[in-house]
């Protein structure tokens, strides 16, 4: 990708494509769905109320993105879509797409190129997974840790996690197999180049299950992504999974007693997908919208309030400071180099060919 040095002037393609939305009679209401917590306040702050401001448009949030790609299966087949953007994961997003129930983006006709004129195509490079996602931030899943409760050897590797000897108490997973069967065949002795490869197996899910079950009835499980920061606020777990810019919030914004354990911190994309189905003028509203969250500017406004790197190539140099509280917000990010020294590459092609059949497996293997 193509690293863009300067900030200038917002070029006239840019304007020109701006434009060509503007001109069409767009829905005055949209409803936008996403994860909601200290990620929806980013969001809201760097992307809903500037659009608000500008456009008078009414935005509803919906946190639903947990659960998006049932409920807009279900909503495709009664015939109401009420939802108008849908942040997703890269993953779903697949999925979606591949099952027409996300609308496909040209970046050169619905993405802002970026400041110096570099195509939204380039601006965002490989990142741009499939032909209806459109990325926002670079973000991972990884473990935070009570300081207080780890003893005077806080861990250092991910197999901690497995060590309820060195490290007793419960731990935090989220409920779904995603990053759990990763973590699971690596702390079981699979190279970390094969896990894929043994993952798409009968046998190596069997033994993912195996691992998980040597701590089952240590875990909670979590579904939402602010559960763990709270559960490691109260004491009720020692350790728990969860996305970066969370335990972010909970260490520098509330100063809670919680590190941050990167070795093996699951990288994975986020962004957004139009769902099909829309009326002409909440298709417009929504296209609009993607045109202006999407910009440079806008990708590197979310990363004032939490540690998500911006994915386009252009937003990176505009990170600066947190918006609140001062602090730069580089060393932050997952992609900084003393945090990405041992990072697990998610592979998004992988989950959304398997997903359904091991979503399945999992949770039978929970209630058993």
């Amino acid at each position: 990708m193509k690293l863009t040095k300067t900030l200038m002037t917002t070029t006239a393609l840019t304007v020109a494509a701006t434009m060509s939305f503007a001109d069409g009679h767009m829905a005055s209401e949209m409803t936008i769905v996403s994860w909601g917590g200290a990620y929806s306040n980013s969001q809201q702050k760097a992307y809903h109320d500037p659009y608000m401001e500008k456009t008078g448009v009414s935005i509803i949030n919906d946190e639903s993105s947990a659960e998006a790609v049932a409920k807009l299966r279900a909503m495709n087949e009664a015939g109401n879509v009420t939802w108008d953007v849908v942040d997703v994961v890269a993953a779903d997003a697949i999925r979606l797409c591949d099952e027409g129930l996300a609308m496909e983006i040209d970046p050169e006709e619905h993405l802002a190129a970026a400041p110096d004129g570099t195509s939204a195509e380039e601006d965002f490079g490989d990142l741009l997974v499939s032909d209806c996602f459109i990325p926002q931030i670079v973000y991972s899943t990884t473990f935070g840790y009570r300081t207080d409760l780890v003893g005077d050897t806080p861990p250092t590797d991910v197999c901690a996690v497995f060590d309820t000897e060195a490290y007793p108490g419960k731990r935090s997973l989220e409920k779904r197999p995603i990053a759990n069967m990763e973590w699971a065949l690596l702390c079981d002795g699979v190279a970390k180049d094969e896990i894929y490869d043994v993952l798409a197996t009968p046998e190596g899910q069997d033994q993912a299950l195996a691992k998980l079950d040597t701590i089952k009835d240590d875990v909670v499980w979590w579904s939402a992504g602010a559960d763990t920061p709270q559960l490691l606020a109260d004491g009720e777990v020692i350790m728990g999974s969860t996305y970066n810019g969370r335990l972010f919030s909970a260490i520098e914004e509330q100063d809670q007693p919680i590190a941050m354990l990167w070795d093996a911190q699951m990288f994975d994309l986020d962004g957004w997908i139009i769902p099909t189905g829309l009326s002409d003028e909440r298709k417009a509203r929504a296209l609009d919208y993607i045109m202006f969250a999407t910009d440079t500017q806008r990708l590197a406004d979310q990363a004032k309030y939490i540690s998500y790197g911006p994915a386009r190539a252009s937003s990176a140099p505009l990170v600066g400071k947190h918006a609140e509280l001062g602090i730069e917000m580089a060393p932050h990010m997952p992609t900084d180099p003393e945090n990405a020294k041992n990072t697990f590459l998610y592979n998004y092609e992988f989950w959304a060919d398997y997903r359904d059949d091991i979503d399945a497996k999992f949770q039978a293997w929970l209630v058993r």
